[in-house]
């Protein structure tokens, strides 16, 4: 009989979940259906509102069973539409929404909401959950955690490949075509958070629809170069970052952006992400010849041309191309990634987070 996962995705963008029902051929995915859910605007609010200094705890701990229960209602909407059985499904695995993360403080550290107790008792699903704070305990970064994925899906034996994903923060994914050396990979820098930020500011929207607005917009070089001299950017890997670093207060601090049109800025947020990834890859992996992107920014047409640019000689196109809808990577990374917690198989790849060794993740919840 067929067996199924769900995987349950909502990343730094905070602009609602994925969710992804999964089969597996080996390693190989097969998307049998999957839905995304946008935040209704008072729980968006609320969870950006938790995300900022001074959030209380109470208020944290009843937006974790409120997302809970969001979790559940989709898993089980999910099930109806496509006629499966929870019986059937062999386990959710649920990433949770990021409120902090902090890999290099003094005591390093995470958290993902969205309670596993009320997922694994709404659906009678075994569900998986708390991914990123057993790396941590192994000394790594946390994140990023799906190139263990990207691994298993894309890399070939004949062409160095790059995935880049391009949600709320940016990063890649280094795979040689040599499969004895490492694969490597860290977040880059922003991805739309900031991009995000900006058109809800001025334009009264969740996001700038295709890049529309950013494509009237100039490029401001000494704007560009402000932000690039970040000292994120000249870190080493392994590296993480999320919205607790790069934000609108972030970018307001650079006294440029306050002298420019709003539409100038955006343009130059475009250029940003565009020009860190393809700085990292350039730097990381110079002799990379094809890049798979994934992500919501993949919808951005001025951030896709920049990367595209600037990312030259190497080809660059969508993961759609190798079978996965580039909006749904993520979702099925963490039905993967649940997999392998259940098969007792590590799910980090040291060389990505830093950890001391491979571990097997998260929490299982029955």
């Amino acid at each position: 009989m067929t067996r199924f996962y769900i995987g349950l995705m909502s990343g730094t963008s905070l602009d609602g979940v994925d969710v992804a029902l999964v089969t597996f051929d080996g390693n190989t995915p097969s998307c049998i259906a999957a839905h995304t859910e946008p935040y209704p605007a008072p729980l968006r609010d609320a969870l950006l509102n938790l995300c900022q200094p001074g959030a209380t705890i109470e208020k944290m701990m009843e937006l974790d069973i409120q997302l809970g229960e969001v979790y559940a209602q989709l898993v089980c909407q999910l099930l109806a539409e496509t006629g499966i059985s929870p019986h059937q499904v062999e386990a959710i695995g649920s990433h949770g929404q990021t409120i902090c993360h902090r890999p290099e403080c003094s005591h390093p550290s995470t958290l993902q909401i969205g309670d596993p107790n009320i997922i694994a008792h709404r659906t009678g699903i075994t569900t998986i959950a708390d991914f990123r704070r057993r790396d941590m305990a192994a000394g790594g970064q946390g994140a990023p955690l799906v190139p263990a994925f990207h691994q298993a899906v894309f890399q070939h034996n004949k062409e160095n490949r790059v995935v880049v994903n391009i949600g709320g923060i940016s990063n890649i994914t280094i795979l040689p075509a040599n499969n004895t050396r490492p694969v490597s990979g860290f977040d880059t820098g922003p991805g739309n958070v900031l991009l995000d930020g900006w058109a809800s500011r001025h334009l009264k929207c969740p996001m700038d629809k295709d890049g529309a607005w950013a494509a009237n917009g100039r490029v401001d070089t000494g704007l560009l170069a402000e932000m690039l001299n970040d000292p994120f950017f000249r870190h080493p890997p392994p590296k993480s970052t999320g919205r607790e670093y790069f934000n609108l207060a972030w970018l307001q601090s650079h006294p440029q952006t306050s002298k420019l049109p709003p539409v100038h800025v955006a343009a130059t947020l475009c250029k940003l992400t565009a020009g860190s990834v393809t700085a990292a890859i350039h730097h990381h992996a110079p002799g990379t010849e094809h890049i798979i992107v994934c992500g919501g920014g993949i919808h951005n047409k001025t951030l896709m041309t920049q990367l595209k640019k600037l990312a030259a000689p190497a080809r660059v196109e969508s993961s759609l191309a190798h079978g996965i809808d580039p909006d749904w990577v993520e979702a099925i990374a963490f039905s993967w990634l649940a997999r392998q917690t259940l098969k007792g198989q590590p799910g980090n790849l040291p060389s990505v987070t830093g950890a001391d060794q491979a571990v097997v993740l998260g929490g299982i919840y029955r």
